[in-house]
């Protein structure tokens, strides 16, 4: 995969952030496998890897999003973008720009009070092993959405006066 150049501050920030998550996923693979071989191999199972990899799953999703929006490779309906004029495809581009700040608001000022209501009481998630995955995960949906929205407005400004790719309906294939 060939990645889209880093051309902001902010660009960097979520490449950073985007290799964070990542590294996460072989956390992952190797927490798995400790709990395999803790199972399996010496019959004394583990309270919390299943947790560890469920809580370290959420995050990877989460900021996976960051690293789509940074690479352009949200989803867009080509056959339709692609035909249009280049100020047509900038209409498009503001639209879908004003939706995602206008979800990111809403979800937000809808879901800020649970979240750090969450975070202050260092809500766990009630289980053998307990780990604050509320307390943490609701803020960082609100933190990822923030971000996905801001580096939306980025985007659109960067690529505003550079011609859209081409695509080849043949590439889907």
């Amino acid at each position: 995969m060939v990645e889209h150049e880093v051309t902001s501050w902010l660009d960097r920030v979520v490449v950073l952030i985007s290799r964070v998550a990542m590294c996460l996923t072989g956390v992952i693979v190797c927490i798995m496998f400790y709990e395999v071989l803790m199972r399996y191999i010496f019959e004394k199972p583990t309270l919390w890897v299943n947790e560890m990899s469920l809580w370290l799953a959420g995050m990877v999703y989460l900021l996976a999003g960051l690293y789509v929006m940074q690479q352009r490779g949200h989803i867009r309906i080509f056959i339709l973008y692609d035909v249009c004029p280049r100020w047509v495809q900038r209409i498009f581009d503001c639209i879908s720009t004003f939706l995602i700040c206008a979800f990111a608001f809403a979800l937000v000022y809808g879901g800020y009070g649970e979240a750090w209501q969450k975070l202050m009481r260092w809500e766990t998630f009630g289980t053998a092993w307990d780990p604050p995955i509320p307390a943490t995960m609701k803020p960082l949906i609100l933190v990822a959405t923030v971000l996905i929205a801001i580096q939306s407005v980025a985007n659109l400004i960067a690529d505003w006066n550079r011609e859209p790719p081409a695509h080849d309906p043949a590439d889907d294939i």
